[in-house]
Protein backbone atom coordinates (compact mmCIF):
# COMPACT_ATOMS: atom_id res chain seq x y z
CA UNK A 1 0.00 0.00 0.00
CA UNK A 2 3.02 2.30 -0.12
CA UNK A 3 2.09 3.22 -3.71
CA UNK A 4 -0.33 5.85 -2.40
CA UNK A 5 2.40 7.39 -0.23
CA UNK A 6 4.77 7.51 -3.21
CA UNK A 7 2.03 9.14 -5.30
CA UNK A 8 1.45 11.81 -2.63
CA UNK A 9 5.19 12.51 -2.37
CA UNK A 10 5.42 12.72 -6.18
CA UNK A 11 2.48 15.12 -6.31
CA UNK A 12 4.16 17.34 -3.69
CA UNK A 13 7.31 17.40 -5.82
CA UNK A 14 5.33 18.18 -8.97
CA UNK A 15 3.44 21.00 -7.27
CA UNK A 16 6.75 22.50 -6.18
CA UNK A 17 8.14 22.17 -9.71
CA UNK A 18 4.96 23.69 -11.07
CA UNK A 19 5.36 26.74 -8.82
CA UNK A 20 9.05 27.10 -9.69
CA UNK A 21 8.25 27.00 -13.41
CA UNK A 22 5.02 29.05 -13.35
CA UNK A 23 2.89 26.14 -14.57
CA UNK A 24 -0.86 26.38 -14.19
CA UNK A 25 -1.40 22.83 -15.39
CA UNK A 26 0.62 19.62 -15.77
CA UNK A 27 -0.86 17.52 -18.55
CA UNK A 28 1.51 14.54 -18.68
CA UNK A 29 4.01 12.94 -16.34
CA UNK A 30 6.42 10.16 -17.28
CA UNK A 31 7.82 8.16 -14.39
CA UNK A 32 10.39 5.40 -14.26
CA UNK A 33 9.84 2.64 -11.70
CA UNK A 34 12.49 0.09 -10.83
CA UNK A 35 11.69 -3.53 -11.51
CA UNK A 36 12.42 -4.44 -7.87
CA UNK A 37 11.24 -1.16 -6.28
CA UNK A 38 8.23 -2.92 -4.80
CA UNK A 39 5.84 -0.62 -6.67
CA UNK A 40 2.93 -2.36 -8.41
CA UNK A 41 2.42 -0.36 -11.60
CA UNK A 42 -1.34 -1.01 -11.93
CA UNK A 43 -1.96 -0.02 -8.33
CA UNK A 44 0.32 3.01 -8.68
CA UNK A 45 -1.68 4.16 -11.74
CA UNK A 46 -4.98 3.73 -9.84
CA UNK A 47 -3.64 5.73 -6.90
CA UNK A 48 -2.38 8.37 -9.34
CA UNK A 49 -5.79 8.82 -10.97
CA UNK A 50 -7.51 9.10 -7.59
CA UNK A 51 -4.99 11.52 -6.04
CA UNK A 52 -4.52 13.74 -9.09
CA UNK A 53 -8.26 14.27 -9.33
CA UNK A 54 -7.98 16.19 -6.06
CA UNK A 55 -5.45 18.78 -7.25
CA UNK A 56 -6.02 21.50 -9.84
CA UNK A 57 -2.46 21.35 -11.18
CA UNK A 58 -2.66 17.65 -12.04
CA UNK A 59 -6.37 17.10 -12.65
CA UNK A 60 -6.89 14.86 -15.72
CA UNK A 61 -3.13 14.51 -16.24
CA UNK A 62 -1.81 11.48 -18.08
CA UNK A 63 0.66 9.16 -16.40
CA UNK A 64 3.15 7.15 -18.41
CA UNK A 65 5.17 4.47 -16.63
CA UNK A 66 8.47 3.00 -17.74
CA UNK A 67 10.33 0.13 -16.09
CA UNK A 68 13.98 0.33 -15.05
CA UNK A 69 15.46 -3.16 -15.36
CA UNK A 70 16.99 -4.64 -12.23
CA UNK A 71 20.70 -5.29 -12.83
CA UNK A 72 23.14 -6.73 -10.30
CA UNK A 73 26.94 -6.45 -10.29
CA UNK A 74 29.20 -9.27 -9.09
CA UNK A 75 32.36 -8.04 -7.36
CA UNK A 76 34.01 -11.44 -7.75
CA UNK A 77 33.93 -11.72 -11.55
CA UNK A 78 32.98 -8.10 -12.33
CA UNK A 79 30.03 -9.04 -14.54
CA UNK A 80 26.46 -7.77 -14.52
CA UNK A 81 23.30 -9.84 -14.84
CA UNK A 82 19.52 -9.63 -14.59
CA UNK A 83 18.53 -9.58 -10.94
CA UNK A 84 15.02 -10.95 -11.37
CA UNK A 85 16.21 -13.97 -13.34
CA UNK A 86 19.12 -14.90 -11.08
CA UNK A 87 18.62 -13.25 -7.68
CA UNK A 88 21.60 -12.47 -5.53
CA UNK A 89 23.86 -15.33 -6.67
CA UNK A 90 25.98 -14.61 -9.75
CA UNK A 91 25.08 -16.97 -12.60
CA UNK A 92 28.61 -16.68 -14.01
CA UNK A 93 30.76 -17.57 -11.00
CA UNK A 94 28.33 -18.56 -8.24
CA UNK A 95 29.46 -15.79 -5.88
CA UNK A 96 27.08 -14.06 -3.50
CA UNK A 97 29.34 -10.99 -3.37
CA UNK A 98 26.92 -8.93 -5.44
CA UNK A 99 25.00 -5.68 -5.24
CA UNK A 100 22.11 -4.06 -7.06
CA UNK A 101 23.14 -1.49 -9.68
CA UNK A 102 19.73 -0.48 -11.00
CA UNK A 103 16.13 -1.43 -10.55
CA UNK A 104 15.16 0.05 -7.18
CA UNK A 105 14.60 3.62 -8.41
CA UNK A 106 11.46 5.72 -8.52
CA UNK A 107 12.06 8.70 -10.80
CA UNK A 108 10.15 11.52 -12.44
CA UNK A 109 11.50 11.42 -15.97
CA UNK A 110 9.49 14.07 -17.79
CA UNK A 111 6.73 16.60 -17.21
CA UNK A 112 4.57 18.39 -19.77
CA UNK A 113 2.58 21.42 -18.76
CA UNK A 114 1.55 24.94 -19.51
Amino acid sequence: MHELGVVFTTIDTLEELGRENDLSRITRVTMRLGEVSGILQDYFADCWRWACGRTELLKDSTLELETIDAVTFCTACEKTYGTVEHGRTCPFCGSDQTYLLTGNEIEIKEIEGC
